[in-house]
């Protein structure tokens, strides 16, 4: 079990990115391994629900800016460093992520991530390169308690190194 919550994107956002992505765009659904997946999504990771895409899915690449919308909720002005960049979601409303999980999601050893650290203002005050050990959580354990021992840091985002993507956001516990 792990000691700190991976967060996905909150319901009633995913909500307002079906209509209209944080580009201003409307989404465009498509299914997971169909003739229409030119962007062969399978196994890629889903910020609604922190699971792979399985085939068959529908889902949608949308525009996301996950800094603007924690700014938005909690008064803070990251100017600059809000970010908008791309992340699947299912088209349709899901269950989110399992409770049952228990574990960090898209966590394969090997793979490297950018453990990106903000501050109540919504400013960068730090990062750090990880690549995931195989003893994954415990990995994400000291990484996430490394970059919370700056008593500066509210949240933490997790973005994938080899494309900047957003991976999931974890709060100071």
């Amino acid at each position: 079990m792990t000691g700190y919550t991976p967060l996905a994107i909150p319901s009633a956002v995913l909500r307002e990115l079906r209509d209209a992505d944080d580009a201003g765009r409307p989404p465009q659904p498509f299914t997971a391994g169909g003739d229409d997946d030119v962007l062969d999504s399978a196994g890629s990771p889903l910020r609604c629900c922190l699971r792979a895409v399985e085939p068959g899915e529908r889902i949608a690449l949308v525009s996301y800016a996950p800094l603007r919308r924690w700014a938005a909720a909690t008064g803070a002005r990251p100017g600059a460093y809000d970010e908008t960049g791309p992340v699947f979601v299912h088209a349709a409303d899901c269950a989110g992520p399992s409770a049952a999980a228990g574990a960090y999601p898209f966590a394969r050893p090997g793979a490297l991530r950018t453990i990106r650290r903000y501050d109540a203002h919504g400013r960068i005050v730090g990062g750090a390169c990880f690549q995931i050990p195989e003893d994954a959580d415990a990995g994400f354990e000291r990484a996430f308690d490394e970059a919370f021992a700056a008593p500066d840091v509210a949240l933490v985002h997790v973005r994938a190194l080899e494309y900047g993507c957003f991976q999931f956001e974890v709060r100071r516990p």
